[in-house]
């Protein structure tokens, strides 16, 4: 697998491909590289819409003379063990940041979840994530506010201690679909009171009455989604125990 720092031509490349409608993995295949390295560099060059070959080369010149101007950064604090590779890890960390962001999650909301969920422990303080991220503790703050509100992560402080803590475990996913169904549901009985208003036989009202009916099962499918899982976990457990 060729590594260092795309060419032009390889730029080039990239620019064609999304052209051409295809996938970052496609083009990562085409090109030999990691499909997060094309994710990565689309996103930080303006985004699979906006994306130039010519002017992601001169921006990565730019980055690259600021880079030699200024002090070299304090490298990210990982977690070490498992025999893990330290730059696969934070390349798969940026790549999957990046995604989160695609996704519709704040940049910074972006960054803090994925370092928490990198993290074997699932659990780091403000003053962890103001290390490891560099940035500033309102800005962590303002995130681990937005990514709670979301049922992303909760808060705890042990007996005793000082430091709150922020903390993700298994059931981050459920939490937020959670969350994401009560949405959907007020959603969904604002569109039915829509429909009474309106009336069920007029075309706006008709309109109101097919996205509710959508909504619904939507909300069914989730429901019945979240509760297959919780069935799952008591087996999930017991087959690791037996493993062991």
């Amino acid at each position: 697998m060729p590594g260092g720092r795309l060419t032009n031509e390889e730029r080039q490349h990239i620019a064609a491909g999304l052209a051409e409608g295809l996938g970052y993995t496609e083009i990562g295949r085409r090109l030999g590289r990691p499909a997060s390295t094309i994710m990565r560099e689309v996103t930080r060059n303006g985004g699979s819409d906006d994306y130039g070959a010519d002017r992601a080369q001169e921006a990565t010149r730019h980055r690259a003379r600021r880079r030699k101007q200024a002090p070299p950064p304090t490298p990210p604090v990982l977690d070490s063990g498992h025999g893990r590779d330290p730059q696969e890890v934070q390349d798969f960390t940026e790549s999957f940041t990046a995604l989160l962001v695609q996704q519709g999650l704040p940049k910074m909301a972006a960054r803090v979840l994925a370092c928490l969920l990198v993290t074997d422990s699932g659990t780091l303080t403000a003053a962890d994530l103001v290390q490891r991220l560099r940035v500033s503790p309102a800005s962590v703050s303002h995130a681990v506010t937005f990514l709670e509100q979301q049922g992303m992560l909760r808060r705890e402080r042990a007996s005793g201690a000082r430091r709150e803590r922020y903390v993700i475990d298994d059931e981050i996913w459920l939490r937020s679909t959670h969350a994401a169904l009560q949405m959907n549901d007020a959603l969904t009985a604002a569109l039915q009171r829509a429909t009474e208003i309106l009336g069920a036989a007029t075309p706006a009202g008709a309109r109101f009455e097919s996205s509710a009916e959508f909504l619904l099962l939507v909300s069914e499918s989730l429901q019945k989604a979240m509760e297959q899982w919780r069935q799952s976990r008591p087996a999930q457990s017991a087959g690791s125990a037996g493993r062991q």
